[in-house]
């Protein structure tokens, strides 16, 4: 399957869909203050970048975000839909962010996600992710909520 991921706006009729399933996922695995949303419109603010993975035929399969903070970027929304799991979308997914992350000149990320969600954590930690303290408005004693970080290699030079 071949997959075209690129920057669109999160308050497009695919994102608001795709973005609305995540909401449904972690509501059903977490309560309330272990959730912590961002809508489409919180997504369009000025230096958030909101990817989309679409399919051949340009159907939506997945979504994330890379929100700036000082000193690093963050993951967000990150989701595939059920159907197009385990086909490689979401290391597209991350591939992308961090392409993206390492041309804004950004070599650290950081993202947060739920002890529940075993497939996102293994992708994180297989590309190398590290567990790490909470940071932003994340509880630091929340057993659900884990936080990790990346420090990317640079893009080497062409000779």
């Amino acid at each position: 399957m071949a997959v075209t991921i690129r920057v669109e706006d999160p308050r497009s009729d695919d994102a608001t869909a795709l973005i609305a399933a995540l909401d449904d996922e972690l509501s059903g695995l977490y309560e309330p203050q272990f959730n912590h949303f961002v809508s489409g419109e919180g997504l369009a603010k000025e230096g958030i970048k909101f990817f989309v993975a679409r399919d051949d035929d340009g159907k939506a399969l997945g979504c994330a975000a890379l929100r700036p903070y000082d000193g690093f970027r963050e993951i967000k929304r990150m989701f595939v839909v059920p159907q197009a799991r385990g086909r490689g979308v979401a290391k597209r997914l991350l591939d992308a962010i961090h392409e993206a992350a390492r041309a804004d000149g950004h070599g650290f990320v950081k993202l947060e996600t739920g002890d529940r969600q075993k497939a996102a954590i293994q992708l994180y930690e297989t590309a190398g992710y590290k567990r790490c303290a909470a940071f932003g408005d994340y509880p630091d004693d929340s057993p659900h909520n884990f936080c990790y970080e990346i420090r990317l290699a640079p893009v080497k030079a062409m000779a």
